[in-house]
């Protein structure tokens, strides 16, 4: 797959959007003790999520790229729910609004991994083969 039909994945660019989120949302509780573990944890989980879309983008067959976008949901997950354990160091509306991003590109990879995995895999085309023709002088 090309790299332009990657940019184009909405599931990866939401993902990016919610990375550079993440970085500048735990920029603002890093110094404080109890978040130090939290912060690298959902620096982590939030770039796992492009890392593995990216990964699964260069995969050569349908199941490894199925296996990677089910990697990124998990990871998605893992960042909705830190961002939920979280919530008494930021805003209510600035969980909402992460958790709501989460959300989108949680639908998307699951709509994207239930549609790869209905649809029936390509088989190769046949090969046609003439008889060998035996040569009797």
């Amino acid at each position: 797959m090309s790299q332009r039909s990657l940019e184009e994945f909405g599931a990866y660019r939401k993902a990016r959007t919610l990375f550079d989120l993440v970085l500048a949302d735990m920029k603002l509780v890093q110094q404080d003790p109890l978040c130090f573990k939290l912060v690298s944890q959902q620096v982590a989980s939030a770039d796992s999520i492009c890392a593995n879309i990216e990964e699964g983008h260069g995969r050569l067959s349908r199941a490894e790229y199925v296996r990677f976008l089910d990697f990124a949901r998990g990871s998605a997950r893992e960042t909705r729910g830190r961002y939920l354990r979280m919530s008494q160091w930021f805003e209510e509306d600035v969980i909402r609004q992460r958790i709501a991003l989460a959300d989108e590109i949680i639908g998307i990879l699951t709509s994207t991994i239930e549609r790869l995995r209905a649809e029936p895999i390509p088989q190769p085309a046949k090969i046609l083969r003439e008889e060998v023709a035996e040569y009797d002088p």
